[in-house]
């Protein structure tokens, strides 16, 4: 899915999505503008609604129009005396569309309250407008100067860059929603944030954006706010962001280890702080795609970057809202550098859910997939630990997690590392698959457990006999010691009983 997310980067707009062509479209002229300083940004702040809000860094006037992010007033439309009407691109002069492009951008520099219902047209107008320009980028008619390029990532900020809602757990305690089973929130001025994010795409995976002019308005600080904007709550505004910031690292070099490095401090404060964040997902999607193209030998930054980062994301009780995005990471550096699983496998073992089942469940499906990977060099170094593991998975009451252990006997190469080291793990978990044969309560898991120990015993019979031999003279040391146990409270209670007797008798005499 997410591959069909990229290739949006090339798909056309089409014209049923620009609404009516035939309307006016409606804008502020230039003395409307610059006057007012409307697009000023050096006093817009970009904050969550749990976070200190951080100044937007940018040259301009400092006094704000009320309807730029950031404002302390509510955002308002312009007065219809102040509207005035601007031709299409198309109705223009080549010379003159530089001029036309940036009164258009002031335009849509204004933001709007979508539930206000008296200002219908302007946002209409300023929709409009949006797509206009998303054309003119797409046609490349005309090359954008260093200018234009500059004020069209100012109107892109002013319109993406803003104070995020809070959070539904913020206001009730509750644990994150799952995507699944909730309506997801949606942002009612999507309609206008969509073109805004579609504008910003087609301008970074255009052939006309020269890089070292780019890289001065998409910088380290612009990267950074359209990080913070994946804890949006709105799955259609992660979709965009997780296209962009992927297009991004490819396209900006110069910008990848500081994306990598930001995105590792995302997952810090998401694992040992808040544990909330809503597009860990989508940020592992990239991270996918980015590890899926790491150099061999594999940098000491990247295998720290799975030690610190990747395999503590196992932590949050709220992982089964990313664990597939994780597994695919994790299985990605151990298939390009096979030495890494035993790290790996540690590191699940750390991690191992004890009083959550259903989180077992992902864990024993992921150690699955890297198990599929490792050499058999790897796996003895962590089989015992392991087995001692999925030993206590094996026994687990709930059927499901014992269920899941006995299918990775399903798996032809995890058999065959467990033929290869047989002597060290049967004796392990022969007690588990005795103990599930005769005292658990699912039939389905006495069944899988009958299966594995026939494949044991057709492995090695000499072997399976031996630790069977070792099993029932554990239990015979077991059943005499509780005898010997119950003999001496047995003792006790005699004695005790022929004290309280005397007693009895002194009193009486």
């Amino acid at each position: 899915m997410f591959h069909k997310i990229i290739k949006r980067g090339n798909r056309k707009v089409g014209k049923g999505d620009h609404g009516n062509e035939g309307g006016g479209v409606y804008g502020y002229g230039n003395s409307g503008y610059r006057n007012s300083g409307m697009v000023s940004t050096s006093n817009v702040t970009i904050n969550h609604a749990s976070r200190p809000a951080v100044a937007v860094a940018g040259a301009g006037n400092s006094q704000q129009h009320p309807g730029v992010a950031g404002s302390n007033h509510p955002a308002l439309s312009p007065s219809p005396s102040m509207i005035e009407t601007l031709p299409f691109f198309r109705d223009t002069a080549v010379a003159d569309r530089p001029g036309l492009f940036m009164r258009k951008l002031q335009i849509c520099c204004i933001l709007f309250d979508f539930s206000d219902l008296k200002i219908v047209r302007e946002r209409e107008t300023k929709r409009q407008t949006l797509m206009e320009l998303v054309d003119f980028i797409q046609s490349g008619s005309v090359k954008m100067n260093e200018a234009c390029q500059e004020e069209l990532i100012r109107m892109i900020s002013v319109n993406i860059f803003r104070c995020l809602p809070p959070a539904s757990h913020e206001n009730t305690g509750a644990d994150a929603a799952d995507p699944e089973e909730d309506e997801p929130y949606l942002d009612p001025s999507w309609p206008h944030l969509q073109i805004v994010y579609e504008l910003l795409l087609r301008y970074v995976v255009s052939s006309d954006t020269d890089t070292k002019i780019a890289k001065r308005y998409i910088d380290h600080s612009f990267v950074l706010k359209l990080l913070d904007m994946f804890d949006s709550e709105d799955p259609r505004e992660r979709e965009y962001l997780k296209t962009i910031l992927h297009r991004i690292y490819g396209k900006f070099m110069v910008h990848r280890p500081f994306i990598r490095k930001a995105i590792n401090n995302i997952f810090y404060r998401f694992i040992f702080e808040t544990e909330r964040h809503s597009g860990i997902s989508e940020l592992l999607e990239i991270l996918g795609s980015i590890i899926n193209g790491f150099a061999l030998p594999m940098k000491e930054e990247h295998k720290l970057f799975l030690l610190r980062a990747l395999i503590p994301l196992h932590k949050p009780k709220t992982i089964s809202l990313y664990h597939q995005q994780l597994t695919y990471c994790i299985t990605q550096f151990v298939e390009k550098d096979y030495k890494l699983a035993d790290c790996v496998i540690r590191g699940l073992l750390k991690y191992w859910p004890v009083t959550n089942c259903q989180k077992e469940v992902l864990f024993i499906g992921e150690l699955e997939e890297v198990l599929e990977a490792t050499q058999s060099a790897e796996f003895q170094r962590c089989m015992v630990p392991l087995f001692r593991q999925i030993g206590r998975c094996l026994n687990s009451s709930h059927f499901q997690v014992a269920e899941r252990a006995l299918f990775l006997w399903n798996n032809d190469h995890i058999v065959s590392l467990i033929a290869q080291n047989r002597a060290a793990i049967l004796p392990i978990i022969f007690e588990p698959l005795e103990k599930n044969v005769k005292t658990h309560w699912n039939q389905a898991v006495n069944g899988l457990t009958g299966n594995v120990r026939k494949m044991f015993l057709e492995m090695d019979s000499e072997l399976f006999e031996e630790c069977e031999r070792q099993y029932l003279e554990k239990e015979a040391k077991a059943i005499e010691l509780e005898e010997r146990r119950d003999l001496t409270w047995k003792r006790l209670e005699a004695a005790a009983a022929g004290e309280t007797d005397r007693d009895d008798m002194v009193i009486a005499n």
